[in-house]
């Protein structure tokens, strides 16, 4: 896929993975929409943005309150002739303690990582589907593999995530949609940066960023990194139940978080 031209739309844009995609896909050509829950910080990408010389516009948005998605959306439509890509970023994770509630953070964290995956990707499925082309590029994680200790609500929406993408990527073959499904190893952002444990093959957001653009450029189902990311979350999954628990309970560190 050639991206010079494109129209892109990115949820969670204001930091991380969102901004240096915004920052990539602009230095490849493309125009913009940006939606965060933090418009303040969605002005600076833009400024930053803007040393491109692309379109770029930003909306205040919250992509868990199906509503807000619906209006943005509109408006949206009225500032794009037309949507290419969608890239589904959006996501919150929050280290839980079993020995407490901790439903509030439960609601949040599918709210954002699945709910607000599906209503936004709603609003371009119809077009899509009439057009008979786009591409829906979903952000979820390594994490989807098993059920890490202090993580469960986070690894639980990923794998959703990545199980509705992936009945996305077939449903929407024969309409000519593409689907890709980004599964990102550690990737230094604020949010990893909140981690108070070890976290292996740790790259920088902009390695992160390059991978997932060349990945779109190939249309590549499946964009997953770092090779030892990977490699050490294959062998997780083999790993009989018994041995996996007792690897967890000594060591109580989430080895797989996005």
């Amino acid at each position: 896929m050639i991206l010079t031209g494109k129209n892109v739309v990115i949820t969670g844009a204001s930091s991380g993975i969102g901004k240096a995609l915004a920052l990539q896909f602009a230095k490849a050509g493309c125009s913009l929409v940006l939606l965060s829950r933090r418009i303040e910080e969605l002005e600076v990408v833009a400024q930053e943005v803007s040393k491109y010389h692309v379109i770029v516009k930003i909306y205040k948005c919250d992509v868990s309150n199906k509503e807000e998605v619906e209006k943005v959306f509109i408006q949206i439509k009225k500032f794009f002739h037309s949507i290419d890509i969608l890239v589904l970023n959006a996501g919150v994770s929050f280290r839980t303690d079993v020995r407490k509630d901790e439903s509030a953070k439960a609601i949040q964290t599918f709210a954002v990582n699945v709910l607000g995956m599906i209503f936004c990707a709603n609003q371009v499925i119809p077009d899509f589907i009439q057009a008979k082309k786009g591409m829906i590029v979903g952000v979820s994680s390594l994490a989807e593999s098993r059920g890490f200790p202090r993580s469960g609500f986070y690894c639980a929406s990923k794998a959703a995530a990545s199980t509705y993408l992936e009945s996305l990527r077939i449903e929407l073959q024969k309409y000519n949609i593409k689907v890709l499904t980004v599964k990102p190893g550690f990737v230094k952002t604020p949010m990893t940066d909140k981690n108070e444990f070890d976290m292996p093959f740790i790259i920088p957001v902009e390695k992160a960023v390059k991978i997932i653009i060349e990945g779109i450029k190939k249309e590549k189902k499946i964009i997953q990194f770092t090779f030892g990311a990977v490699l050490g979350i294959k062998i997780m999954k083999i790993l009989p139940n018994w041995l996996f628990d007792i690897l967890s309970q000594k060591q109580t560190k989430n080895p797989l978080k996005r």
